[in-house]
């Protein structure tokens, strides 16, 4: 006690009186760290005892918060709060020998690791503060004991008792009389222990064990900073799986009262143990036969002590994760319990909260507050099942206190990767990387996707060590045959087009017309927008979609195409919907034709597959313009409409004009894929695999490698930043209407999230202004909200 007041870990949370004492968050974060490693159950190749050495540090971590001056800066004494200006964690140290004196040194130094690293990196460069080695550097004991300032020894006896008492209840350390600790031997001992530490970490580690006792160190410190931000949100995690069995009886019940049942793929899926393949046509319950296999293998890797599985279901495209969320929660029942992991996730509660709302301002704060509390609960590791793209889980590779939790999370977890042929060969080779990771640390992969190419097939065998099981429908099983191919020798804005897309809008057609890039997109708006409208007498006749529009208009656009061409709606209407490669692999919506530009075969099928989606109809038509190539700023080399590289297109058009009017499915596109991808001397395929090998080891180099574990990574955010998150602006005109939103709520985090409706994706090497007061990229450019974003100007 300091001024007759216990002990408190922080000062008061906003609303409170006192803050949370030290005993309390110490037990609250050991529970946590026992939720932790009851989910997570044992890692391949991590030591047996890596459980206790997390448990012990979590308990541990914040035990040098007993120190006078940290108490007084929390405002925990009768003198005004002063910055400490010393780490509490290497003070924890010091207890760590006493404490746990049963335990052998070796594991005590392990402990001591997860301790110390829980806020800042270990090791840096020189003279930067962020980092634990240019703070204390390898100062004497006694400039060492002077750092920290005055500390009362029956408080640091009394704590003592305390936590050894703890850990013999817990099963941290076996019963004994409880030790005596003064607070020179606190001092001495914390400084001895840090220099252990840093005997062991500040060089990099030496093989042939540095890798496993490099992974072990991130992980103990990703699981110790993962039980400390638990405890100190208050916030609850969900300990039982909402994919139980329950689910496939459901499934089955449903598929029985329709006259059906699982199909072949479906069943093979539920019986495979591992990493498996799932490759079936559109429409044919690619999505339930992964979720099959993922019972299956939640419940083995459970039996066999991998915890509790969490479940990454992954997509490339932000309206697919939204889609795929309702759809989960929908299909397990399971109605806030899965959790949205994307960089947008708080974007996405809040529409969801408002989408049949007309909100006054006090409504929206309110929505804005949940919708935050809901994106921390996931960034905290609430839900066992996630949606979200492979960039959030791979962000873990950055580690430190900031990322290593993420990393821990993603042991021994099940990863649905859905689609993964829209990835350019860089983000491919980098999710393969951490592929493989993810499978050393107990990880299981289904790949899902209509069309899987040969090609990428084997990349990923050769990616992964185990097995990968290929399931696919039966031989002999006839595939629907849901378009009929077309292929015309004009662009898509040429006049013929223009009237052949009229006279199918006249005939009262659902049309969808993909364009390569934006202005295209518009102009083709401006030309057949008008005509649908006049020929349905109504506003929503036609609509366009594209990546450059606020965030509320686009959630609003993505609601109004939903509503007109669901799949499975029955009271289907006609109409256009023109709109960019964001159509691809995001709605579930169903056309009766399409007009799209050519575009790599991948991409083709995609488009394809929002026309006749269920098949319920005969062949519709699939109609594909030529290419026109142009040079892209900056790149070598030529690109149609500016946009995909020639070689993959040229080859498409090639393939598609020899079979032109043909009927045509997914197997047959899967052997022109495979086509495309031949792995001949100097072909598309060939460079194709060069990139993403070279894309993958470089991913595995810079990020993956753990003989430097507590090395300061910040200096590699930026570069991770720059491959995944995309750049963003507001409107000179929305500039008053973003300051007002920022300042809601006294300018926290709620009034930021409202102002974010206001923000627009760019393409990186947009010209903008910088505003350093409001913190964002601001554009002079046209806009509005049935457009979307036009000219940019300087």
């Amino acid at each position: 006690m300091y001024d007759g007041r216990p002990l408190r870990a922080k000062s008061a949370r906003y609303g409170e009186t006192e803050g949370e004492l030290l005993t309390a968050h110490s037990l609250t974060t050991l529970r946590r760290a026992d939720t932790i490693t009851a989910r997570i159950g044992c890692i391949p190749g991590l030591p047996p005892r890596f459980p206790l050495w997390l448990r012990a540090a979590s308990f541990l971590h914040d035990t040098g918060k007993a120190a006078e001056g940290l108490q007084r800066q929390i405002g925990n004494t009768n003198d005004p709060p002063k910055i400490w200006g010393e780490r509490h964690e290497v003070l924890s140290l010091g207890f760590l020998p006493t404490v746990l004196a049963a335990l052998p040194e070796e594991e005590i130094l392990w402990i001591a690791t997860g301790v110390v690293t829980h806020h800042l990196p270990l090791t840096g460069e020189r003279g930067r503060r962020h980092a634990l080695l240019p703070i204390y550097n390898r100062a004497t004991a006694e400039d060492f004991a002077k750092k920290f300032g005055p500390i009362d020894a029956d408080t640091v006896q009394d704590l003592t008792d305390w936590l050894h008492t703890t850990a013999v209840n817990t099963g941290l350390i076996p019963a004994g009389p409880c030790p005596t600790l003064t607070p020179e031997t606190l001092v001495k001992d914390a400084h001895t222990l840090f220099g252990e530490l840093l005997d062991q970490w500040e060089w990099p580690l030496l093989e042939p064990d540095a890798e496993i006792h490099g992974i072990t160190a991130v992980l103990l410190q990703g699981g110790v900073t993962m039980a400390d931000r638990m405890a100190s949100a208050h916030t609850p995690v969900h300990q039982n799986h909402p994919l139980t069995p329950a689910y496939r009886d459901r499934l089955e019940n449903r598929l029985t009262s329709q006259g059906h049942r699982l199909r072949p793929h479906q069943a093979q899926a539920a019986r495979i143990s591992g990493h498996v393949f799932i490759r079936a046509w559109t429409g044919s319950g690619k999505t339930e036969a992964a979720l099959l296999w993922a019972l299956r293998n939640l419940q083995e890797m459970t039996a066999t002590g991998q915890g509790t599985p969490r479940i990454f279901y992954l997509l490339p495209y932000l309206a697919a994760i939204n889609a795929m969320v309702r759809r989960l929660e929908s299909d397990l029942h399971a109605q806030g319990e899965i959790g949205v992991s994307h960089s947008h996730a708080a974007s996405y509660y809040l529409s969801r909260a408002l989408e049949d709302e007309c909100p006054t301002d006090a409504q929206a704060l309110a929505a804005a507050r949940k919708s935050l509390a809901q994106e921390n609960a996931t960034r905290l590791f609430r839900e066992l099942i996630r949606v979200g793209t492979p960039y959030q889980p791979l962000r873990g590779t950055l580690a430190g206190p900031a990322h290593s939790s993420v990393l821990l999370d993603t042991a021994n977890s099940l990863f649905i990767l859905d689609e993964l042929h829209a990835y350019d060969p860089r983000r491919l080779g980098m999710i393969l990387a951490m592929m493989r990771f993810w499978e050393r640390l107990g990880g299981r992969f289904a790949i899902v996707s209509a069309t899987l190419p040969d090609a990428l097939q084997e990349a990923i065998h050769t990616a992964l060590t185990h097995q990968v099981h290929l399931i696919e429908p039966p031989q002999g099983t006839v595939f629907p045959r849901r378009h009929r191919l077309s292929t015309r020798p004009h662009t898509l804005r040429s006049p013929e087009a223009i009237a052949e897309m009229t006279g199918r809008l006249q005939a009262g057609e659902a049309l969808l017309v993909v364009a390569n890039n934006r202005p295209t997109a518009r102009a083709l708006y401006r030309e057949l927008g008008p005509i649908a409208r006049h020929i349905h007498n109504d506003p929503d006749a036609a609509i366009m979609l594209h990546s450059r529009y606020r965030r509320d208009h686009r959630a609003d656009i993505e609601d109004r195409i939903r509503r007109r061409y669901k799949n499975g709606h029955q009271h289907r209407k006609g109409g256009i919907l023109v709109a960019t490669q964001t159509v691809e692999v995001s709605l579930d919506v169903d056309f009766d034709s399409i007009h799209t530009a050519c575009a790599p075969m991948d991409a083709l099928c995609q488009r394809f597959g929002r026309v006749n989606r269920s098949g319920a109809r005969p062949p519709a038509d699939v109609t594909v313009h030529t290419p026109q190539y142009m040079p892209r700023r900056g790149e070598p080399g030529f690109f149609a409409d500016g946009v995909y590289p020639k070689q993959p297109v040229a080859l498409a058009w090639n393939i598609l004009q020899r079979h032109h009017g043909h009927i045509i499915d997914e197997a047959m596109i899967t052997t022109w894929l495979n086509e495309i991808y031949a792995n001949t001397d100097g072909s598309w395929g060939a460079s194709w695999r060069t990139e993403l090998e070279h894309f993958k080891e470089r991913f595995t180099e810079a990020f993956l490698t753990w003989t430097e574990p507590f090395r300061d990574r910040s200096d590699l955010k930026d570069d991770f930043d720059a491959m995944f998150d995309g750049k963003e602006a507001i409107l000179t005109t929305d500039r008053d209407e973003y300051a007002r939103r920022l300042a809601t709520d006294n300018g926290r985090r709620p009034g930021r999230l409202l102002a974010e409706d206001l923000l627009i994706p760019i393409a990186g090497n947009t010209q903008t202004t910088w505003d350093d007061k409001l913190k964002v990229h601001i554009i002079n450019a046209e806009y509005d909200k049935e457009n979307g974003l036009g000219t940019v100007r300087r």
